[in-house]
């Protein structure tokens, strides 16, 4: 059985590569380095946002200049595993800017959420004024990022 990679040729693939390293590439810039007219080039540009392969586009912002300079893993224990309390609390992390990811984990925790805010007093306000105070949350465990080694969102094609 394949996957949905075998539905994409060596082309495509090229495509997503590129626009990966550079989302904002012309389309005649794009047509050259895959060897392709323009016309043909938007087409499958078009084909695979259609079909679910590109996602969006989006600006990667400097988290420093923008008073978010301190990344912050934390683990999520609920204190129920029930579908109501598991539907609350992905509600609520929706709406809230300094959550940047949260994965439902398997483990010893239930969640791990992404954050960034300013400093460490930021995180501490943050972990007491949101954090414990999403629905169902029973015990966390904190980790702050002293250095990004690496951080790219690039998937390999």
């Amino acid at each position: 059985m394949g996957t949905d990679i075998d539905k994409i040729d060596k082309i495509d693939r090229r495509i997503l590569a590129l626009l990966q390293a550079d989302g904002r590439i012309s389309n005649l810039k794009l047509a050259e380095a895959v060897h392709l007219s323009p016309t043909a080039v938007l087409e499958r540009v078009r084909r695979l946002t259609r079909d679910g392969y590109i996602l969006g586009y989006e600006a990667r912002l400097n988290p420093t200049l923008l008073g978010a300079g301190l990344m912050v893993f934390v683990e999520v224990l609920l204190d129920r595993t029930v579908q109501d309390v598991m539907d609350t609390f992905r509600a609520s992390v929706q709406v809230r800017p300094e959550i940047l990811e949260c994965h439902l984990v398997a483990g010893g925790f239930d969640y791990l959420l992404k954050t960034r805010v300013a400093d460490m007093a930021a995180y501490r306000e943050f972990i007491g004024s949101v954090i414990w105070t999403l629905p169902g949350v029973r015990e966390t465990r904190t980790y702050v990022v002293m250095e990004e080694v690496k951080n790219t969102a690039a998937i390999a094609v």
